[in-house]
């Protein structure tokens, strides 16, 4: 299998404050070059693009291929059953929305110290196995955000899992918070091949501050930015797939120029993407990768990965003290059909479902005084 995945996460929208308004005719142009390049895996989920990635999978992929000339991937969330009737529903729901028939990769969805306990509660792992030994998932696996202490502990208790997809890249490499270096190389250790997801940190690592990209350019003028960024984590000897939420004809067509014939990073390559992280990592204000799972039970529906980007922007460009940007336009456009920032009351949720662990009701404070104040 080649190495670059389509995430069917970051689709092109027909309308940029709706999720679920996907350009379907752009994604299927997308996917003609994907399959053409001989590139086969396909990752959607639940909740994806406004809930809508499962049925844009089947308008742009499965109505329109051979079912096995492509891989699809998907996945079980927590916060969607509380039962097993409940699960039962949901795969249900899934083949009938994305027509697939089966599902090559199946993944128990998000997977850490707060949603752990859950899928213990309803014997997840074991119904996914019966899935699988029922002939509608080929392949059993999970996508997992935590410690590798806690990796361990369910590797080890369930070694019938075949794989797992974890966030990794450059910047988080070595993060005390997503410690991706650390989760990768346990997942080695218990032999099971690794599905990279974030590789460009939600567009973090696209678009680096001047002084790191002039770095890039310096070694490879040709490449682009986010171009480094993949290829870090599809060197990895062990990574099975990376996975990048393309959102363009453009943004695939740069993708595959150099996963078409991948060539691992050397050495002082590897040794260049740590110095831009370190560079990166004094300038980012809200490490926000814009999955925007605290937004669908936000009872404000504050646009909260909008606005850190937003915010960011402000921060990176060290713009913070210099009066009016046009992200205070941006701003404020936004305002009119989602909460403000202020707007929050603190409630938790979105806390309790961000993969990065972020603070966010306190970054949301930082956002109303840079924005409102």
């Amino acid at each position: 299998m080649k190495k670059l995945g389509f995430g069917l996460m970051r689709m092109p929208l027909l309308d940029p404050t709706d999720a679920s308004k996907v350009d379907v005719e752009q994604v299927k142009r997308m996917v003609d070059l994907f399959m053409e390049k001989g590139f086969t895996y396909f990752d959607t989920a639940i909740m994806y693009n406004g809930f809508a990635s499962q049925r844009v999978a089947k308008a742009a992929l499965v109505d329109r291929y051979p079912r096995d000339s492509f891989t699809l991937a998907t996945k079980l969330h927590n916060g969607f059953f509380n039962s097993r009737e409940d699960m039962e529903k949901i795969f249900s729901d899934q083949l009938e929305q994305t027509g697939a028939g089966y599902f090559d990769y199946y993944l128990l969805h998000g997977i850490e110290a707060g949603s752990y306990p859950k899928y213990e509660q309803f014997d997840c792992f074991n119904w996914l196995l019966e899935k699988k030994a029922q002939g509608l998932v080929k392949h059993a696996g999970f996508s997992f955000h935590d410690t590798p202490e806690l990796l361990d502990e369910i590797l080890t208790k369930y070694p019938q899992m075949e794989f797992v997809q974890i966030q990794l890249n450059y910047l988080d490499w070595e993060s005390e918070w997503i410690q991706s270096r650390k989760v990768y190389e346990m997942a080695v250790k218990h032999g099971k091949p690794v599905i990279v997801m974030e590789p460009v940190k939600g567009g973090t690592l696209a678009k680096v501050p001047a002084e790191a990209e002039a770095l890039l350019k310096a070694r490879e003028p040709e490449l682009s930015v986010p171009s480094w960024a993949i290829r870090f984590a599809a060197s990895l000897e062990h990574v099975m797939v990376v996975l990048s939420g393309m959102s363009s004809v453009e943004q695939m067509a740069d993708n595959l120029s150099y996963m078409d014939d991948f060539k691992p990073l050397a050495e002082d390559e590897v040794a260049l993407t740590h110095q831009v992280a370190g560079i990166i990592n004094r300038q980012i204000a809200v490490p926000c990768t814009g999955c925007s799972y605290c937004t669908a039970g936000c009872p404000m529906q504050i646009a909260i990965p909008q606005y850190f980007s937003l915010y960011n922007e402000d921060m990176r460009e060290n713009l913070a003290h210099k009066g009016w940007t046009i992200n205070f336009t941006n701003y404020e456009n936004l305002t009119a059909k989602f909460g403000k920032a202020s707007d929050c009351v603190a409630c938790g949720q979105c806390e309790g479902v961000c993969p990065q662990h972020l603070p966010i009701i306190d970054r949301l404070k930082d956002v109303a005084a840079h924005f409102e104040g």
